[in-house]
């Protein structure tokens, strides 16, 4: 086995030597050019969008679709020194639940851009004709808009500073923006706004929040001839995609990394892991032509809707339904919990009884062998993605993800009991200390904010959920709090094993 000392640099320089034992690029990466601007180039983007793009390429095709990643956040210069170091390669290895893994270098991505270092760059990029589409996986936060209202957020600091006339843009909405001002000054035709992120609509999404920082700008540089009329330009020449996208990729480790030198003798900085499964639905609303993704796997549709509805309100609602019940039952890891008879019964539970009723059809997808192939993908042991990250972030994701089948069953007199209990364990989780009196990180950008109304719920137990910004008028709602109050005070008389056991007595038979 190689060692880590001995493993052989990923670099174009290498990639002749890693190709005679692991499948590299077999096309000429001088002849791609860049056709795709992506914001965002973490491990889901280099997991899946990019991995497309390299599928298509390997076929000789979209060769005039490359990538050029921007990173805008601090923590992305990280990416910028792996990126610039191994000329934008990297390894993505597929963990298969019998253990054997499947490793490939990856090519599509063919620049890196890190904006703080020189903004205009990343905005003349995107200004440059030859790009067509900009892409987004920044998280279900980066689209900064309100929870319940869905209207964008002007106070916020970041997007005020870039809105100030001649200031040099440092947010998403800001770079993006100035580029299709360019555009527009020059002549040329809008690119494509292609989100990417665990958002429902969330196309109709980055429309929306687009269009109000554009009428923001407009309003503020009144004396910018480029940006009359930018409002209505961007809402009606811009395209936005729906998109549905999904493929499991837990965060890379330094065991990841020492584990594909050891096996592959590449010596790689920051490599992907992720489950063999992959799927991308795209709406086929482009301005400016698309790769044929559909030669590789990607389903080109319509109507997005029926296929987002199913991935955010099955798998990602129930991941959020095993993360903090799993936690605090002392488990870290997610094949752990699905591979707990207990666990996979309530989850099972809450998608058949409490999900499932809210889905429309979904073409050409059998949602029984669906919700089944979730929990054999949640219970893959090489996958090893931990309970944390799951946790992570969920004052950007419970709103989004599971709210909306409480509302739905709500509005029809559905069951909730399930779902609600899975708030009242973000709740407990929340607290911030386990029920063996450890600490939990509650990593969040509202953590403070979240920390303060659980540890307040003993004595005030809807201190949690009377947070309008995040659950709207859902303390209102009788229903809604006989639930959650039931289920709150079994997980802090009983624990969350016990609460479970009583949980899945009132699924039926």
């Amino acid at each position: 086995m190689a060692q880590l000392e001995s493993a052989t640099p990923l670099d174009a320089t290498t990639l002749a030597r890693i190709g005679e034992t692991v499948p590299v690029p077999t096309y000429d990466r001088s002849k791609v050019s860049t056709g795709v601007v992506h914001f965002g180039v973490g491990g889901f983007h280099r997991a899946h969008q990019a991995m497309y793009l390299d599928r298509l390429m390997t076929q000789g095709k979209a060769m005039d679709w490359g990538i050029c990643g921007v990173g805008v956040m601090p923590f992305d210069v990280r990416m910028q020194q792996v990126m610039d170091t191994q000329d934008c390669l990297y390894t993505l290895v597929l963990k298969d639940p019998d253990g054997s893994w499947e490793p490939r270098v990856i090519g599509s991505i063919v620049q890196y851009l890190f904006a703080p270092d020189d903004p205009d760059a990343v905005i003349e990029k995107m200004a440059d004709p030859s790009t067509r589409i900009v892409s987004m996986t920044v998280t279900e936060g980066g689209y900064n808009f309100h929870q319940v209202t869905g209207r964008f957020d002007a106070t916020n600091p970041a997007v005020a500073a870039d809105l100030v006339p001649g200031a040099v843009p440092t947010t998403t909405f800001g770079l993006i923006t100035e580029a299709l001002v360019r555009r527009r000054a020059r002549g040329l035709a809008p690119f494509t706004i292609m989100s990417c992120d665990n958002i429902q609509g969330n196309g109709h999404v980055a429309h929306e929040v687009f269009t109000a920082y554009a009428r923001l700008r407009e309003a503020a540089s009144t004396q910018d001839a480029h940006s009359r009329g930018l409002g209505d330009w961007v809402d009606t020449q811009v395209h936005f995609p729906n998109s549905m996208v999904d493929r499991i990729t837990p965060v890379t480790t330094d065991d990841d990394r020492a584990a594909i030198s050891d096996r592959f003798g590449i010596q790689d900085g920051w490599p992907v892991v992720c489950e063999p499964f992959t799927q991308w639905v795209l709406e086929d609303n482009f301005s400016l032509g698309r790769p044929p993704l559909e030669d590789v796997g990607v389903q080109v549709v319509d109507d997005v809707e029926p296929y987002e509805l199913m991935k955010l309100r099955l798998l990602n609602a129930s991941h959020q339904a095993l993360c903090y019940f799993g936690y605090l039952a002392g488990y870290r890891l997610v094949h752990e919990v699905c591979q707990d008879p207990l666990f996979a019964r309530f989850l099972l539970g809450y998608m058949d009884y409490e999900a499932t009723p809210t889905l429309e059809p979904v073409p050409g997808i059998d949602l029984e062998d669906y919700k089944h192939q979730l929990i054999s993908r949640f219970s893959n042991a090489g996958v090893r993605d931990t309970l944390a990250r799951l946790c992570a972030e969920s004052s950007d994701r419970i709103p989004k993800w599971l709210l909306a089948v409480i509302r739905a069953n709500l509005a029809t007199g559905g069951p909730i009991a399930l779902s609600c209990a899975v708030v009242a364990s973000w709740a407990r989780y929340a607290e911030g200390v386990d029920e063996q009196g450890a600490p939990i990180e509650v990593v969040d950008r509202l953590a403070d904010r979240l920390k303060a109304a659980a540890r307040r719920q003993r004595t005030e137990p809807l201190a949690f959920v009377a947070d309008r910004e995040l659950f709207g008028d859902l303390v209102d709602d009788p229903a809604f709090t006989h639930a959650y109050l039931a289920a709150l005070d079994s997980l802090h008389q009983v624990g969350a094993r016990a609460t479970l056991e009583k949980l899945v007595t009132l699924i039926p038979a």
